[in-house]
Formats: C-alpha cells, sequence, structure tokens
C-alpha cells in the first residue's frame, strides 16, 4: 500500500523542521535519502538505498548514504531497525510500533501492539538506567515462505 502524497508532504515537511532544530543543513543528498525511505515500506538497507537513488542522483556514493542514514539516525530522525543480521535496515516511521522479520526472506513488516506499549518496564530495566525507547522484534516465517 503506497503511503498516501499528503501524508508524505506533511512528514517532509515536519523532517525538514526537526533538521532545522537539530542544526542539520538540508542538503539535496540528505533531503533525497530521506524522501526515499520515507516512501519505502520494506525498510531498506543502505545498499538498497544508494541503488533506488543512484537513478536520479548518478554521481551518490554509498558512503554519503551511510554518512546520512548514521547521521539522521543519531539524531531520532529516521530508526534503525534492530535485525540479527549484519546488514542494518532503516525506516522513517516515527510512530510506536515494532517489528515482525522472516528469517527465511528477510522481510520486515511493522505491527502495532497497544498491550505491550502500555505495560510499565520490569524493576531492573528501570534500575539499569534511563530507557529511551522500547520495541518487540518477532522472528519467523512469513505466510509467504512457510
Amino acid at each position: 500500500m503506497e503511503r498516501s502524497n499528503h501524508l508524505l508532504d506533511d512528514q517532509f515537511q515536519m523532517f525538514e523542521t526537526a533538521c532545522r532544530r537539530a542544526g542539520l543543513r538540508l542538503t539535496h543528498q540528505r533531503l533525497e535519502v530521506y524522501r526515499e525511505l520515507a516512501r519505502a515500506e520494506d525498510h531498506p538497507s543502505a545498499e538498497t538505498l544508494h541503488q533506488r537513488l543512484r537513478r536520479s542522483i548518478p554521481t551518490l556514493s554509498l558512503d554519503t548514504v551511510y554518512r546520512t542514514l548514521a547521521t539522521l539516525a543519531c539524531h531520532r530522525l529516521i530508526n534503525k531497525v534492530d535485525t540479527v543480521e549484519s546488514q542494518a535496515r532503516f525506516e522513517a516511521t516515527q510512530h510506536q510500533h515494532h517489528h515482525l522479520i522472516c528469517s527465511k526472506c528477510k522481510q520486515i513488516t511493522d505491527f502495532e501492539w497497544h498491550s505491550i506499549d502500555a505495560l510499565p518496564l520490569p524493576a531492573q530495566a528501570n534500575e539499569w538506567g534511563q530507557v529511551e525507547s522500547k520495541n518487540v522484534v518477532v522472528y519467523g516465517l512469513c505466510a509467504h515462505c512457510q
């Protein structure tokens, strides 16, 4: 399901405002990396984003994509999806959600689990230090791979 242009426009506007607040320049490459990531529904890796963006920006280097993703993740403007694979995956979605990851095809699917979100953390987690976010990653086989 492709996101509506109106929602994407709002998301880009919020991104630009957040970059300005964080003191980040709105470079062409940074905007295009974010735009492609916001359109994506497959939680792409840096390599996948680079391949997609090379069509419109032939001079874009893979290193620039990596550095851009690292900067945006550091400022919490995008999310790095935690997986057991060595290849990081990314998303622009900022609302609270969790991930289902297929162990075979590596597809990542978002899902909401409000009852888990509402639970307080156990005492051990609170004693550990300051928790900034919590999420659940569920591994298994998607319906297509079963």
